[in-house]
């Protein structure tokens, strides 16, 4: 007969080993070493079969809507569930504390009773007085919402079975605990036990759940591995606490596509979604100003305007100058950007201070901002505006040649939507949308000379420590800064 012996498993590797150790091995992380029960089978014993609890039917026999979508009410968030919550299914929802996940499931739940279905509300972390208070000042008030403060797990199950709802929101499942189990509330092995527990109760029963997660600050979800890989759906939540805009990110889904994002506003009354996110990252002006380039940037499938601004300036002294990112843009990515216009297009902008910044909050990490970013500095540096109505993006090359980049039907069918009227971009971006006027550009020099074929405003000021003159304008001809 098979005899129970003990080994230890580290939970992000699942490296074994003989006796525990407070770091794994193989992988190097610490208090991820946890034991685990194993059965040593004889060398003659033979393996147990045990009879299947349904048999195997053919794939075309599996009835479709059996994992059909409920929209929760919530549309921007419905956009990166795949169009709302399955029966039976867990969602992990991890953010940065205060960045509005309470707000957000709130409002999941207050939706979800409007339409006539019963939510509970699980809180480890506050009790019902402070979640009441919450409620009432962004108005997710309902009869059909229930709360409970609980941080025990089997005590939230009998919640769910006394309620019967069919959406249960646990706020946070790091704060619960399993009192069969040993360990800290919150550490490896708490956090397996407990999300497992919810997991299988979601599904035996058919009750749709939603976990909050905590971070670490590196920014990754707190807890073991395998925590994500217990649940069906990986929500990421983002947002600067300076400002409004908040993104809930699609990591993973086993029930639409994991590459959506979903766009809010926080403000006082609470959290609302923003169908039209554009907007938010252009700064209405009278009149063009020098140093700012519009871009469209896909983040997951979505097509969003942002807009850069870069401000050139003579250093106060003869030190090294400053590459100095405000807001959104990668700093490696802007030395680059800067050493091939410098070298390749001959803009002088070797020995001058650069900030550069987006507007509304934006972050680009997509290489197609690269043109964007140098068209602005190019602009900055000569004093003259790009054309108001004019959109570009590329990824440029060290060699100074222009990339293609994804999804430019759709980037360019964006900038058509929005009143845009020319594109510089990339060779290559086939059919034009109507209203459009596509300028394809081999090289970072024919972009800056498209942009100034079409420019028809004069410089708005001079730069006297670049040495330039009123005439001069921004575009790079046979490698030479006119």
């Amino acid at each position: 007969m098979a005899k129970p012996r003990s080994q230890y498993r580290c939970s992000d590797c699942h490296h074994l080993t003989g006796k525990w150790l407070g770091r794994c091995p193989g992988c190097g992380t610490w208090g991820t070493v946890a034991e685990v029960a194993v059965l040593a089978t004889g060398a003659g014993g033979a393996q147990r079969r045990l009879a299947p609890a349904s048999p195997a039917v053919p794939i075309t026999a599996v009835d479709p809507d059996r994992t059909r979508h409920f929209p929760t009410g919530v549309t921007e968030l419905d956009r990166v569930l795949g169009g709302g919550v399955v029966p039976g299914s867990v969602s992990l929802l991890a953010g940065d504390p205060g960045v509005g996940k309470s707000t957000l499931l709130l409002e999941v739940a207050h939706r979800w009773a409007q339409s006539g279905r019963r939510a509970l509300y699980v809180s480890g972390e506050e009790s019902a007085g402070q979640i009441r208070m919450r409620a009432g000042r962004t108005g997710c008030t309902h009869d059909e919402m229930y709360l409970a403060a609980e941080s025990d797990v089997n005590t939230v199950l009998a919640h769910i079975e006394a309620v019967d709802p069919s959406l249960v929101i646990v706020d946070s499942v790091q704060t619960m605990s399993a009192t069969d189990t040993d360990g800290v509330v919150g550490g490896v092995t708490q956090v397996r036990t407990v999300t497992a527990t919810l997991t299988t109760a979601a599904k035996s029963t058919g009750v749709a759940m939603i976990l909050v997660g905590h971070v670490t600050k590196d920014g990754a979800i707190a807890g073991p591995r395998s925590l994500e890989h217990l649940v069906d759906v990986v929500l990421h939540f983002e947002g600067d606490r300076n400002s409004p805009l908040r993104m809930v990110r699609g990591v993973k889904n086993r029930f639409g596509a994991a590459d959506e994002v979903g766009c809010f506003l926080m403000h006082d009354g609470g959290i609302e979604g923003v169908a039209d996110p554009s907007g938010l990252f252009l700064e209405q002006r009278a009149q063009p100003v020098p140093g700012t380039a519009v871009t469209v940037t896909l983040d997951g499938k979505r097509p969003l305007i942002g807009e850069i601004q870069a401000l050139l300036t003579s250093p106060p002294t003869e030190n090294t100058p400053r590459r100095t990112v405000v807001s959104g843009i990668d700093q490696a990515r802007v030395a680059m950007i800067t050493a091939v216009i410098h070298k390749r297009a001959r803009v002088p902008v070797g020995m001058l201070d650069i900030y550069l910044s987006t507007v509304g909050g934006m972050r680009l990490t997509d290489p197609s901002s690269d043109l964007a970013v140098a068209a602005a500095m190019a602009s900055a540096a000569s004093g003259r505006p790009l054309p108001a109505g004019a959109v570009v993006f590329g990824e440029i090359g060290l060699a100074g040649d222009l990339r293609r980049v994804t999804g430019m039907d759709r980037r360019l069918a964006e900038a058509a939507r929005l009143g845009f009227s020319v594109a510089v971009v990339p060779p290559g971006c086939g059919a034009p949308p109507e209203g459009l006027r596509i300028l394809e550009s081999a090289t970072i020099v024919d972009a800056l000379r498209a942009l100034d074929e079409i420019s028809e405003a004069p410089p708005t000021h001079l730069e006297p420590e670049s040495g330039r003159r009123p005439g001069d304008r921004l575009r790079a001809v046979d490698n030479d800064w006119l």
